[in-house]
Formats: C-alpha cells, structure tokens, sequence
C-alpha cells in the first residue's frame, strides 16, 4: 500500500512537471496555436458539464432557488451559457489588456505570448467564479450573445470574401496560362458540387407527399443567388471572374443545407432525419469537432488579417504567414530595434470573445430549442433561420464587393 501510495505520488509530480515544461515552451511561434486549444478545451468543457452537471446544478440554492424545479434542459443550458460566460470574460478582460500595442517591446507582448501557466490558471478560476453569479447575469449574457453571435457570422462571411478574392487576384497575378486553366477548372468543379448538391436538397428536403414550400423556397432562392454570382461577375463593368462567384455560390448553398439539416428532427420535410430521434456520440462528436475548426480558423485568420476587420491604426500581417514556424519571431524580441507586432493582439482575442458568444448559441440550440431538440448540437427552428439570414447577408456582402469599386471608383475597398 505504501508503495502503491509512493508510485501514485512520484507519477503525479511528473505528470505536474511535464505539464509545466510543456506551457513554458510556448513561446512567439506557439502561442496563437495555445489560445486556440485553450479555447478549443473550454468548448469540451461546455460539452461536458451540459451532458453531466444538471443534477449537481439542481442542489446548488442560490442557482436552484424556484418555488417549481425547472426541467433538466434548463440546468443543461445554465451550465453551457456560464463556461461561455467565463471564456467571455477572460478573452475580453486580455482584449482589454493588449489595445494600442504597437511594436514587441512593448511589455504587454511579453503577456500575450507568455505566462501560460498563470492565464490557464486565471481562466479556470474565471470559469468557476461563474457559477456563483446570480441567474440575471447568466440570463443578460444570454440575450447579448445572440448579438454578439451574429457580429461573429459576420466576420466568417468577411473572411471568407476576403480569402476568396485574394485567391482568384493571386492566380491572376501570376499571368500565365496554367493559373488561367485552374481559375477555370475549379470554378467548373465548384458549380458541379454547388448543382449536384442542390439535387441532393431536392431529394432530402422537398419529400413527396408533404406541403414543404418553405424548404423549396429556400433552396429555389439559393440557385437563384448562384446565376446571379455569375452573371453579376461576369458583367463587362464589373470584370470580374467565375472563381469568387463559384466558390461563394457553393458556401450558400452549404448554408442552404445546414439550415435545412438543422430543422427539427420531427418535421415532415426534414427527410434527412425525420426517423432518427437520438444521435450518437460519434454524431456529437462530429459536430463539436466542426464548430471549433470553424471558429478556431476565424478567430485566427481575423486576428490577422488586413480586411475592413482590422481597426484603422492595427497592424497588417498579410505578408506574414497565419502561425509561423521559423525561429526569428523568437529572437526578435532580443533586438534593440523594436519591430511592429505582426497582428493586432487586441482584436484577435476580441475574436474568440465573441466566439464564446457563438459557440454557446450553437451547443445550447440558441437557448430557445433545447426542450425540442434533446441533446443534439444547432438543431431548431433559431438555427434554422440564422444560418439562412448568414446566407443573404453573404450574398449581399459578395454582390457588394463586386459593385462597389463601380459605384465609388474613387475609393478603395
């Protein structure tokens, strides 16, 4: 027993110590990849106590303290809402901290890209202090998140317009005949995907024998928005190309089907899941995995990027690679000469603040469509129309980008 006791003891320190050792190694090339897996636990952590914590949540009195119990699902959604809560409070109070950096000798640089064991430390402390917040800060947080939520599809559908055109302007750059063929070919292959699954919509969504116009109407609208990227494109004022307009026609209609994928599992014209009333953990798993890539790339990529995202006076990193893995950015902070940060560290946390937000609406059904949708991740009528008015917003986002240098050629977009 004593050996038992000695073995578990010496197993836990070094368990500590490389824990220890791993978080000091984070430096400058790591430490954008460290938020996002940090970030990337606090996702699983929601997860995790939505799944398990509601009967722990019931006994606590001042969260519990109804004259009638509410349902499991409300418990389900306080715990989700409050982890989200705390990773608000943490990337915004570090926000806060980082505006108006300017170079890396600025002390603050030094906070941003170390101190790893104290911030994990501090965020978790964060996390637990929410769940002694009063149920009215819990609930105002609810209400702004959705708010919130939509300024950060905003910024996904920026982003997404901004690597797009950056994409067909670096082909074209490069003059020649082969880069003219692969603007052509993947512009071919993306309206062949964007048709193919449009007939898959058809199939899946518009099932004989039921009253589905809804479900027709917006994948009619959808096609309509495809002819109209490309005719828009193609216009001899614009003079613009099929890439940007294939690819944006593809991404709408991806929207089309997640919209329509997030329909109630028990509606009619939900053919693609209307006789399944459960989903695996293999299916939960899936679709965690993909909510984090989405807002671990946004949330990266934004913090970095050179668009209308950044503040006027931020810095503009485009000709820098997103996670650089040479050693100068170690050695950098060891010159004399201050050199200017390569991205704005105050917007990239403002990012995952707002990716907090987004986040809980998506585990929690947008906190309206828990009772409905049981224990399935961005399923209800909400998650419905939010992906849908992402849809319009982007296509009207796209035409813009188009239109706007015509309309006012005296400034730059």
């Amino acid at each position: 027993m004593w050996a038992a006791s000695c073995l578990a003891s010496c197993c836990a320190a070094c368990a500590c110590e490389a824990c220890r050792t791993a978080v000091g190694s984070i430096g400058r090339r790591s430490a954008r990849i460290a938020y996002c897996g940090l970030f990337a636990l606090s996702l699983f952590a929601s997860w995790a106590l939505r799944e398990v914590a509601a009967p722990l949540l019931q006994s606590i009195p001042w969260i519990n303290h109804f004259h009638k119990t509410p349902d499991r699902e409300w418990f389900e959604t306080d715990a989700v809402l409050r982890v989200s809560l705390g990773n608000f409070l943490f990337f915004t109070i570090l926000a806060v901290i980082m505006a108006g950096i300017k170079d890396q000798k600025d002390p603050r640089d030094k906070i941003h890209h170390g101190g790893w064991m104290a911030k994990i430390f501090c965020w978790a402390g964060v996390v637990f202090l929410m769940f002694f917040v009063p149920n009215g800060v819990v609930s105002f947080y609810e209400s702004i998140s959705k708010f919130g939520s939509g300024l950060f599809l905003l910024v996904q559908v920026v982003l997404l317009l901004d690597f797009v055109h950056g994409w067909n302007e670096n082909w074209v750059a490069k003059d020649e005949q082969f880069w003219y063929m692969a603007l052509l070919v993947v512009s071919v292959v993306c309206y062949i995907a964007t048709f193919s699954f449009s007939g898959l919509l058809f199939h899946w969504f518009t099932p004989s024998g039921h009253d589905c116009g809804l479900n027709l109407f917006f994948i009619v609208f959808t096609l309509i928005l495809v002819f109209a990227f490309a005719i828009v494109a193609l216009h001899p004022k614009i003079n613009g190309s099929l890439l940007p307009a294939s690819v944006i026609g593809l991404y709408c209609t991806y929207l089309c089907y997640s919209g329509l994928s997030s329909e109630p599992r028990d509606y009619e014209c939900n053919g693609l899941h209307n006789h399944s009333k459960a989903v695996s953990t293999g299916s939960l798993t899936l679709g965690l995995l993909t909510t984090i890539l989405s807002v671990v790339y946004s949330a990266v990529r934004a913090g970095s990027s050179a668009t209308v995202l950044s503040p006027p006076d931020s810095p503009r990193g485009t000709d820098k690679p997103l996670l650089p893995f040479s050693k100068a950015d170690e050695q950098e902070d060891k010159k004399d000469v201050p050199r200017p940060v390569t991205y704005s560290y105050s917007f990239f946390h403002l990012i995952f603040s707002l990716a907090s937000m987004y986040s809980a609406m998506l585990l929690t059904g947008w906190s309206t469509s828990i009772g409905e949708s049981g224990m399935l991740v961005d399923v209800g009528w909400p998650s419905v129309w939010v992906r849908i008015a992402t849809q319009w917003a982007t296509a009207g986002l796209f035409i813009w980008s188009l239109v706007a240098p015509i309309l006012f050629p005296d400034r730059e977009f």
